[in-house]
């Protein structure tokens, strides 16, 4: 009751009736000073709890001045009385923007039996699948750390940090003249203080010298170029009846020793667009913005131009509907691998304005993802800027537990760096004797080979035939040796599954060290060698599939010495006669050769040649194991070049 009489007081001693406030709030509504007609409306709320006209204002206010949150209560009010389309909707965004995910979900769901326009449908269903998608939100980066700069920030806004050169620049409201009447705050202004990374000289931060900052409106959102010369930002919001209505996008650009005074660029097109939140791409000849203008996905929408030939920016493309929602889009960041970080509230998020990332996927187009709960909060979160990307940076948001307003954060991944694990494969080289055996085979060359068959190391083997080389794990690898006389050999090497797990180490750097054995064949000229286990069906000479793996072998000993040249001879047992058996082994030593080819070995390096029963091992066979001694294949080699 005392709080009445004083409202009741103060209004009769400044002159103002109260059946002349509807008036005033309206026409400060109609002006854009929300925050005035927050005041004047909430004055007749007090008397006047249910006044319809008074809850339409304040909560139109409290939604088109960026705190749609604070506006449920009088939603609710309208909700009461005029259950139609626009106030459930309005109500649902409210709830939406304080994560009250459950009750948002209900309001939308009667908004929608509320209408049959097709452009209210497409508004609900949005939010309604939006709404649906937020439990399958995770941290984008698991082990990043944010806090709040402190000793930068103010109890006014402080947002929109842009590393350059050394200096940390961005907008405050420190040292401000004047308040901004839409939000009730002071207008912001442009400063910058010496950087290092994330360290910020706090102690020296100063308007920034480029260019004066002007009086009585909002300068924020900066860009700068990579190459320093050119610098961007947003300005508007201004009183005064002689300048633009809305927010726009300027530029300085470096000349003659210094920056130039900012000019309105051709970029915004119509004095009634907003358009703000400019970045740079990362070699410069592209700027992303912000704009509401016609043709967009509704909200705001991001933009980018291509650099002109006069330096200028020009022909806007929307970034498309992968990316640009119903919602709001604004302060768009694109890194060198070609992600587009930004803000919205029309994808899945924690309340307002959260921040994504949209990645290129394969075939065009991108995949937008929520950076988690560990970079956004149920408030308004935006305007990153890595200083090392995407190790550490700073972001803006007007999270609880900040200084005030809009604070600027620094953050940090806090990844452990892995274990580094080291494969020492240590490789002998032996050959192959006569009699069976094995013995050390010194200064033989060994090459070694990755996946994509890149030569990534090689040398000679010692006077004990062993040279050591280090892999990585997880990884197919191919070693070749060769030496002067020898058979060049080629295996394969596979470090998948031979070495520990991560959370099993315990040093920063394990080595592992294994082994493996190469075996050379003297090379002999017109040396016979049997080719094991080369079969075929009675009287037939078709490659089998049991014949087919040890040709195999045979063609990867060609392939690996491409040098020489063989016969490749076939053999019958003493059974059938003469002219039988020598058109047969020809037969099938042709059937062989041909399958060679097949794989890629030149015909001119094979000679098929079928010798019948004319070269037997076992001349008087009697048992079956002696006539099969005696079917054989084999092959030698008859030059080298």
């Amino acid at each position: 009751m005392k709080r009445s009489l004083l409202v009741f007081f103060l209004i009769s001693l400044l002159g103002i009736s109260c059946t002349s406030l509807p008036k005033k709030g309206q026409k400060q509504f109609a002006s854009g000073e929300y925050q005035y007609a927050i005041g004047t409306f909430s004055r007749i709320l007090e008397k006047d709890p249910d006044n319809r006209d008074a809850n339409f204002y304040v909560a139109e206010s409290y939604r088109l001045s960026n705190r749609v949150e604070k506006s449920s209560t009088y939603y609710e009010k309208l909700v009461e009385n005029e259950p139609e389309f626009e106030n459930l909707y309005r109500l649902g965004l409210s709830y939406k923007a304080q994560g009250e995910n459950e009750k948002a979900t209900e309001i939308f769901e009667r908004a929608k039996s509320m209408t049959l326009d097709d452009d209210y449908l497409r508004l609900v269903n949005h939010e309604l699948s939006v709404l649906k998608k937020v439990g399958e939100i995770t941290d984008y980066w698991p082990n990043i750390e944010i806090q709040n700069y402190t000793s930068l920030n103010t109890a006014g806004p402080d947002y929109g940090p842009v590393a350059n050169e050394g200096y940390l620049y961005f907008a405050s409201s420190r040292q401000a003249s004047g308040i901004y009447p839409a939000t009730g705050v002071p207008y912001t202004k442009l400063f910058r203080a010496k950087a290092e990374g994330v360290r910020v000289d706090v102690q020296n931060i100063q308007a920034m010298p480029e260019f004066r900052n002007e009086e009585g409106l909002n300068q924020g959102a900066i860009a700068i170029s990579p190459d320093g010369n050119t610098i961007i930002y947003a300005r508007g919001n201004s009183t005064s009846n002689k300048d633009l209505p809305d927010v726009h996008l300027f530029a300085s650009y470096f000349r003659g020793g210094g920056f130039t005074q900012p000019i309105w660029m051709p970029l915004n097109e119509d004095e009634f667009w907003w358009n703000s939140t400019p970045a740079f791409s990362p070699d410069g000849n592209t700027l992303y913005f912000a704009s509401n203008r016609p043709g967009g996905q509704g909200g705001t929408d991001l933009y980018k131009a291509s650099k002109l030939a006069n330096g200028d920016f020009g022909n806007p493309v929307n970034l498309g509907a992968q990316i640009n929602t119903p919602g709001n889009e604004m302060f768009p960041r694109v890194t060198r691998d070609g992600k587009i970080f930004f803000a919205s509230d029309g994808h899945p998020g924690l309340g307002k304005l959260d921040l994504f990332v949209a990645e290129p996927i394969d075939g065009g187009g991108y995949e937008v993802k929520n950076l988690g709960p560990k970079v956004n909060s149920t408030a308004d979160d935006f305007g990153i800027f890595f200083t090392n990307y995407p190790q550490e940076g700073f972001l803006t948001s007007n999270r609880d537990g900040g200084a005030g307003d809009d604070d600027i954060y620094s953050f940090e991944d806090k990844t452990p760096k892995p274990k580094v694990v080291n494969i020492l494969l240590n490789v002998t080289t032996l050959e192959k004797k006569e009699d069976g055996s094995e013995e050390i085979l010194p200064q033989t060359r060994v090459a070694l080979y990755d996946a994509s068959n890149k030569m990534t190391g090689g040398d000679f083997t010692n006077q004990n035939g062993r040279v050591r080389f280090t892999l990585a794990p997880d990884a197919n690898f191919s070693l070749i040796a060769s030496k002067t006389g020898y058979f060049t050999k080629s295996i394969t090497y596979d470090t998948r599954g031979k070495t520990p797990k991560q959370e099993d180490l315990i040093q920063d750097v394990t080595n592992i060290v294994l082994d493996t054995t190469i075996v050379l064949d003297l090379l002999v000229l017109d040396k016979a060698i049997v080719l094991e286990n080369i079969y075929y069906d009675l009287d037939k000479a078709d490659i089998r599939p049991d014949a087919a793996e040890e040709l195999d072998k045979l063609v990867t000993i060609l392939k690996d010495n491409p040098t020489i040249s063989i016969e490749l001879s076939s053999h019958t047992d003493a059974r059938a006669t003469d002219a039988y058996n020598d058109a047969l082994s020809q037969r099938r030593a042709e059937s062989a050769v041909a399958y060679m080819v097949s794989k890629g070995i030149s015909a001119d390096r094979l000679v098929a040649k079928g010798y019948g029963k004319r070269q037997l091992i076992i001349k008087d066979a009697k048992t079956e194991e002696e006539h099969q001694v005696n079917r054989r294949t084999e092959f030698k080699v008859i030059e080298v070049k």
